[in-house]
C-alpha cells in the first residue's frame, strides 16, 4: 500500500510598495531569498522627483534616465503595477490628518494611504482567483530614517489605519518590531529578517553589495517634492496668490520647473533656466501670457496671473535680465497675450540689482 504524496508547501506572496529606491529594492530581495513570490506596486502622485525634471534638464540628462520604479522591478524579475493617484491624492496634501513634516510634506499621512491602496489591491486581486492573491504586504521602512513618518511608534499606526494590520511586514526593520502575521505563521522566518534602525545607510549599502547589487537611486529625502524646502515654498506662494489652498496637476508640474519670481501679489514669471526648461515651458505658453527675447538668446518666460500692460513691460525687462542681452543698452521681446494677440518692442535689460532677493519665490 503506497503512501500519499505529501502536500507541497504553500508558496506566500507578496506585494511591495517599490519607490525605487534601495530600500524597497532590499526589501524585495530579502523576500525573494526566502522563496517568497513578490510583484510590485508603484503609485504616481504628481509630485515624483524622477521621470520629470530629470528628462528636461541637460544638467539631469548627464546621468543616466530612467524611472527608477520600473528599473528596480526590472532587477528584480518582478511585475510592476503602476497606479495614478494624482487626483485623490489631493486631499491627502491638503488635509493631512497627522500634519506636514519639514516642509509641505505629509509624510506619515501619505504612508497610510499608500499601504491603504495596496490593500485595496491585494482584495481586488483575491476576486480573480487564487493564484493571483496576494498573502501580505512588504514595504523598504526602516525605523528611525524619516522623522515623520519612520518611527518606532508611528510604524503601528500605519499599519492600523490602513488596513493592513499585522499583515504588513517590513523586511529591513522587522527584528525592531513585534512579530507580523507572515512571521508567526512561519510563512517567513524572522531570524533571516534585519534589524537595521537610524538614518546611517551604511548596513543598506553592505546588504546590496552582498546581494550583487552595484546600482540604485540614491536617497535625497525621498523621491517626492514635497520634501523639498524650495518646492514647499513655490507652493505655498501659489495657495496665497490664488486666495485657496488647492492645485491643479498643471499647477505642481509647473512649480518643478524655472525660476518663480513675483514682482507683485497678483502675477509672478516662470522663467525657463536652459533648453530643456524652455522647450517643456512651450506646451504651456497659449495657457499664458509669455514673453519671448527676440534679439539675444533668451528664455521662453511666462506669466502667470493678471498683469496689467505696465506690469507686462516689468516682465518683459525682468526676462531681459535672464538673457544673454542683460548688459545690452536695450532688447527686443514680444509679449504675446493669452488671446494670441502679440507685439514686439524694445525694453532695457532690468538690472540684477534691481531685482530684489524677495521677489524669488
Amino acid at each position: 500500500m503506497s503512501l500519499p504524496a505529501p502536500t507541497p508547501p504553500v508558496k506566500r506572496r507578496a506585494l511591495a510598495l517599490i519607490s525605487g529606491g534601495l530600500d524597497s529594492l532590499l526589501a524585495v530581495r530579502v523576500m525573494q531569498e526566502q522563496g517568497i513570490e513578490v510583484e510590485g506596486i508603484n503609485f504616481f502622485t504628481g509630485f515624483c522627483v524622477e521621470g520629470h525634471t530629470h528628462a528636461i534638464r541637460k544638467q539631469a540628462q548627464q546621468k543616466q534616465k530612467r524611472n527608477n520604479a520600473l528599473w528596480a522591478a526590472e532587477q528584480l524579475g518582478i511585475p510592476l503595477h503602476i497606479e495614478d493617484i494624482s487626483a485623490e491624492y489631493k486631499d491627502v496634501v491638503l488635509n493631512p490628518k497627522h500634519g506636514y513634516g519639514a516642509n509641505l510634506n505629509p509624510c506619515l499621512d501619505c504612508k497610510i494611504y499608500m499601504v491603504g491602496k495596496a490593500v485595496g489591491f491585494v482584495n481586488r486581486a483575491r476576486q480573480f482567483a487564487d493564484e493571483h492573491g496576494f498573502d501580505f504586504i512588504i514595504t523598504g521602512e526602516v525605523v528611525g530614517q524619516r522623522p515623520k513618518s519612520q518611527r518606532a511608534m508611528t510604524m503601528p499606526i500605519i499599519a492600523r489605519e490602513s488596513g493592513a494590520d499585522d499583515l504588513l511586514l517590513r523586511p529591513l526593520s522587522a527584528r525592531h518590531l513585534a512579530p507580523t502575521k507572515p512571521e508567526r505563521e512561519g510563512w517567513v522566518d524572522r531570524e533571516k529578517l534585519y534589524g537595521f534602525n537610524g538614518r546611517s545607510r551604511k548596513p543598506q549599502v553592505e546588504l546590496a553589495q552582498k546581494f550583487g547589487f552595484t546600482d540604485w537611486a540614491q536617497p535625497a529625502g525621498g523621491c517626492c517634492f514635497l520634501t523639498d524646502e524650495s518646492y514647499s515654498r513655490k507652493l505655498a506662494d501659489l495657495w496665497a496668490a490664488r486666495g485657496a489652498r488647492d492645485y491643479e496637476l498643471d499647477d505642481i508640474m509647473l512649480l518643478k520647473v524655472g525660476r518663480h519670481v513675483r514682482p507683485a501679489p497678483n502675477y509672478k514669471l516662470i522663467v525657463g533656466r536652459e533648453e530643456g526648461e524652455n522647450n517643456f515651458l512651450e506646451g504651456y505658453r497659449r495657457q499664458f501670457d509669455h514673453i519671448r527675447i527676440l534679439s539675444h538668446n533668451g528664455p521662453l518666460t511666462l506669466v502667470d496671473g493678471s498683469a496689467n500692460e505696465d506690469e507686462l513691460l516689468t516682465a518683459a525687462r525682468i526676462a531681459g535680465r535672464f538673457s544673454q542681452g542683460r548688459e545690452a543698452d536695450e532688447i527686443e521681446v514680444e509679449i504675446v497675450r493669452r488671446d494670441g494677440v502679440a507685439r514686439q518692442l524694445k525694453v532695457v535689460p532690468m538690472p540684477t540689482e534691481s531685482v530684489p532677493e524677495a521677489w524669488y519665490v
